[in-house]
């Protein structure tokens, strides 16, 4: 996370247009308090019961955590990229998520130009 943080103008363009969110299965309250002691710049969502790490594959077989998992979802909804598990070690894991993430707005772009 301290990562995204770091590199957050260049890989999520600062916030225009791109809303970062990281849900993990930890307590809103401790998520909360380390996003302000760490000063994340994006939003950290609670799933405790593991819903949402369910409907996208990332719980991991003891049902307790999320795996790392990644996912670009575009403006429709649709996801766009992934990377399952999710890199954190690897340079090229956040050269491929700024590339995707760039893609997204180039293809948002073009649209509002045709339209």
């Amino acid at each position: 996370m301290k990562a995204y943080r770091d590199q957050y103008a260049t890989l999520f363009n600062d916030g225009e247009d791109v809303v970062l969110l990281s849900i993990s299965a930890d307590p809103a309250e401790a998520q909360a308090s380390w996003a302000k002691d760490e000063g994340f710049p994006f939003t950290f969502l609670s799933d405790p019961g593991g819903h949402v790490g369910r409907l996208y594959g990332a719980l991991s077989r003891s049902g307790r955590t999320n795996n790392r998992n990644l996912f670009v979802v575009a403006p429709g909804g649709t996801i766009a990229y992934r990377q399952i598990p999710f890199r954190e070690v690897d340079p090229t894991a956040y050269s491929e998520l700024e590339e995707a993430v760039d893609a997204i707005a180039v293809s948002r772009d073009h649209e509002a130009e045709e339209g």
